[in-house]
């Protein structure tokens, strides 16, 4: 790659101008003052020239801003990582006929909200069959055994259930990251069907906003969708998933 093409800086007005605009809250309650302050944490950031061009109290002792200004760092394409999606996406008819072919029998998925997370959007945006962003849910392929155990799920709850559905595959879901809860959670899953299940444990797929894809080891899980991950995307991770553990060339 050419350093005309590996380093970038934000577009605002013009390419290459720097512009960024960024949010956040101070526990300082709105005026000038609170202006000043969110000026002073922005030039702090590295913004300069920055300008406070909307501010609003939320409550007596704390203030909202959305600040607008110019940085001058460059991002390094060479130093991003992320994880790429490594199989094509299939229809749902492709989906079908290779997991009839492959396993000859439906794929079956068990999925629920962990621990005491009650936020079911995401995980029945990927399983119910009214799906997300267009696309049908899971329980709209033929080939695939859904069972939405749904929220607040404990995690020997989620073992004994995919144990008695002999479930291919786990997917969970996680909102609620107060004090990294989302990732101590899925942890405790991954360490339980470990110790119930060894090798023959199911695929496990971990889902939420704040996860990285990059955390999949950290996790112990195989594979972590973020914000945004459609049924169709998780639908051909699978089949994917599943000719590899078969041994069957994509």
């Amino acid at each position: 790659m050419s350093d005309a093409k590996r380093y970038v800086r934000p577009y605002g007005d013009t390419t290459g101008d720097g512009m960024i605009q960024t949010s956040f809250t101070l526990p300082i309650p709105f005026g000038p003052k609170a202006d000043g302050a969110a000026l002073q944490l922005a030039n702090k950031m590295g913004m300069d020239p920055a300008m406070v061009v909307h501010s609003n109290p939320i409550g007596d002792d704390f203030t909202f801003f959305v600040v607008y200004g110019s940085v001058k760092h460059l991002v390094d394409l060479d130093e991003v990582k992320v994880v790429e999606r490594e199989y094509p996406l299939l229809s749902p008819s492709e989906v079908n006929n290779t997991l009839k072919k492959v396993l000859r029998r439906k794929l079956v998925v068990v999925g629920g909200c962990i621990g005491t997370d009650a936020h079911t959007v995401g995980i029945d945006a990927i399983l119910n069959i009214k799906g997300f962003a267009g696309e049908k849910g899971l329980e709209y392929y033929r080939e695939l055994k859904v069972v939405n155990l749904g929220a607040q799920v404990s995690v020997p709850e989620l073992v004994r259930s995919a144990r008695a559905e002999k479930a291919d595959a786990v997917l969970i879901s996680q909102v609620v990251t107060q004090r990294d809860a989302h990732i101590l959670n899925t942890q405790e899953m991954s360490a339980a069907f470990r110790e119930a299940m060894g090798d023959r444990r199911p695929l496990l797929v971990a889902g939420g906003p704040r996860f990285d894809p990059l955390m999949a080891g950290e996790l112990g899980v195989d594979r972590v969708f973020s914000r945004g991950t459609t049924p169709g995307e998780v639908a051909s991770y699978l089949v994917h998933a599943m000719q590899a553990k078969r041994g069957v060339a994509a």
